[in-house]
């Protein structure tokens, strides 16, 4: 028993540390998700070792002690998105807000055949704004017919790679593209988005891959920078928002907001883990908004789940901009900027690199 918690306390507290090493292998950074499982799990060995054998010596004391600091190191990442965090993202101060929309964001898992119960979901939810995540053409078929006759405007690019993407809107769209940052197959939008008031903003919609077993992670750093970057030059404010396949916590999604000026609606509210929606005990923060500080938050709710293994979202927005200072956003020093740079020159050549394999792989 004595063996089994002083192994289990190791790994956990390797757990806790290879993240700080800034390095886009898969499996290093797939550990930037389980913060919190690991401070909970981290914190009952600790607690059983000290209870059942008591601390004696300085070999003890010393283990005792890093197993701590692992503890303490997860909690410093996830606090911010507890209420005991200072809010980031203020609330508007407006009754009835007069220059307002709703986006309603599902990652719909490309294998759920439950199209109607997800459109049941829409169609009482009634969003001005609906971004899909994963559809493929089966997808599009059974929803587009029911969706289109509710949205005159949209976006669509439905594939077969679990990358597909579609967007319908209630309000005017304009110089809508469909872009292809870093690779020939996982598309991003980009449209500016009109308001029945006149007033505009600008929308980024992506779905990067993730960490998983053999892929690395330069690909979805270069994307999500990329958009950073293209969202700080445009003349509107702006809102992004999609499946980012990283967690509110990482340092790649700190590095997101610092280089846009972007905040973060979860920040001192909670968590609003949308994956896995099958497995109750590990959830995390997947899909995710930022937008900019002339924005205030209206409202921010999980919705309930129709059949994929994400929980859809819903946000509404209102568009202040005489209170912009008020909210605290983060900035980039020179140092940040230097780091994006570094990540989306090596996102981009890992991405020229799997695009030339899948144009192989589809000659032979």
């Amino acid at each position: 028993m004595k063996s089994t918690l002083i192994i289990l306390g190791s790994i956990f507290t390797l757990f806790s540390f290879l993240p700080l090493i800034r390095t886009p292998l898969w499996w290093i950074r797939v550990m930037d998700f389980p913060r919190l499982h690991v401070a909970i799990f981290l914190s009952i060995i600790l607690v059983a070792y000290a209870s059942l054998f008591g601390v004696h010596g300085p070999i003890e004391i010393a283990m005792l002690t890093i197993w701590a600091l692992a503890i303490l190191n997860e909690i410093r990442y996830i606090y911010n998105f507890t209420p005991l965090a200072k809010v980031e993202a203020l609330r508007t101060e407006q009754e009835k807000p007069n220059s307002s929309f709703t986006m309603m964001m599902a990652n719909v898992r490309m294998v759920n055949k439950k199209y109607q119960k997800f459109l049941d979901v829409v169609l009482k939810e009634d969003p001005d704004m609906l971004v899909m995540n994963e559809p493929n053409q089966a997808w599009h078929d059974n929803v587009c017919e029911e969706l289109d006759k509710r949205y005159p405007y949209s976006i669509k690019k439905p594939l077969e790679n679990t990358y597909g993407m579609l967007f319908w809107s209630k309000f005017k769209l304009h110089d809508s593209e469909i872009r292809f940052n870093v690779e020939d197959d996982i598309p991003s939008f980009y449209t500016v988005v009109e308001l029945p008031d006149g007033k505009k903003f600008d929308l980024f919609t992506v779905h990067p891959q993730p960490p998983r077993l053999m892929l690395n992670t330069e690909t979805r750093e270069a994307e999500l920078l990329l958009v950073a970057k293209e969202s700080k030059k445009t003349a509107y404010p702006s809102v992004v928002a999609g499946d980012l396949n990283d967690v509110a916590w990482s340092n790649t999604t700190k590095l997101f907001k610092e280089v846009s000026g972007m905040i973060d609606p979860r920040v001192g509210r909670g968590f609003y883990n949308t994956y896995n929606a099958h497995i109750p005990v590990f959830r995390y923060p997947l899909d995710h908004v930022f937008y900019d500080p002339l924005f205030r938050l209206v409202s921010l709710r999980r919705l309930s789940k129709f059949g994929s293994d994400h929980f859809p979202m819903t946000i509404t927005l209102n568009y202040e901009p005489k209170h912009e200072e008020k909210q605290v956003h983060p900035h980039a020093d020179i140092e940040d900027k230097q780091e994006a740079e570094e990540l989306i020159q090596e996102g981009l050549e890992k991405g020229e690199e799997r695009n030339r394999e899948k144009q192989e792989q589809t000659k032979s």
